[in-house]
């Protein structure tokens, strides 16, 4: 077989091309509408349905801030593929600000879920090829899909610390006296527009995951200059909590 078949046959051999078939429908965009904006319909990052099809996590960013949602401006999730956007107003469940997470509530017809890895002992080991589906565009070219491979590169600390002090800032500080846990680091190039995406096995479709280029990121590399480009996601065991909070 020429090598380049060979190749072709060993990237298709986990199943991810029938596996995303199973994952896009559950996931969506996590925005927000504002009658007289233009454009109305703001896409903040990505999320995904879970348990009975009517809660969609994301990250708790998107209903914390940075700043805080116009008078009028409503917060909801974006279903539909390409220019047909649906926009489904959201209210929000829970918040778990130590892990970033966020729990919305939907009405409506449920949508496809994705079930969750929550086993610690089941959790990816470095090395593992993962995969994770969302919106790193935004809105550039509608609301559509993107999917990207990645390599479990390290299981390490959300936040390690400073050598100085000038590198210190109040949120690292405030998550270091919280009990520590530790996160993923990706080799997958993901976007601002992927934050909330889920992170899956390509054979199962098993959300490990959440991806979090902000809130990791800030605590993790206060002290570089540059970014690195480098993708840190969530564990999804923290999720577990986070619907059980009313």
């Amino acid at each position: 077989m020429p090598l380049a078949s060979s190749a072709l046959a060993a990237a298709g051999a986990d199943g991810l091309e029938q596996t995303i078939v199973r994952v896009k429908p559950a996931v969506v965009g996590v925005g927000s509408m504002l009658a007289g904006r233009s454009p109305p319909i703001r896409l903040m990052g990505t999320g995904f349905a879970v348990d009975d099809g009517l809660s969609v996590v994301s990250n708790a960013q998107f209903a914390l801030g940075p700043a805080p949602l116009a008078p009028g401006e409503t917060l909801g999730v974006l279903l539909g593929d390409g220019a047909q956007i649906e926009f489904r107003p959201a209210t929000v469940r829970a918040v778990d600000k130590v892990h970033d997470l966020l729990h919305l509530r939907i009405a409506g017809p449920a949508l496809p879920v994705l079930q969750l890895e929550l086993a610690a002992e089941r959790a990816p080991q470095e090395g593992s090829a993962l995969a994770f589906t969302g919106f790193p565009l935004g809105l550039a070219f509608g609301l559509r899909r993107v999917t990207h491979r990645a390599t479990l590169s390290a299981v390490t600390p959300v936040v390690l610390p400073a050598l100085g002090t000038r590198q210190l800032n109040p949120r690292a500080i405030a998550q270091l006296s919280q009990t520590p846990f530790s996160v993923y680091q990706l080799d997958g190039t993901a976007f601002a527009g992927n934050s909330g995406g889920p992170v899956y096995e390509p054979d199962s479709g098993r959300v490990v995951g959440i991806i979090n280029q902000v809130f990791v990121k800030g605590l993790k590399e206060t002290a570089l200059s540059t970014p690195t480009g480098i993708t840190y996601a969530v564990p999804a065991r923290h999720i577990e909590d986070l619907l059980r909070q009313k």
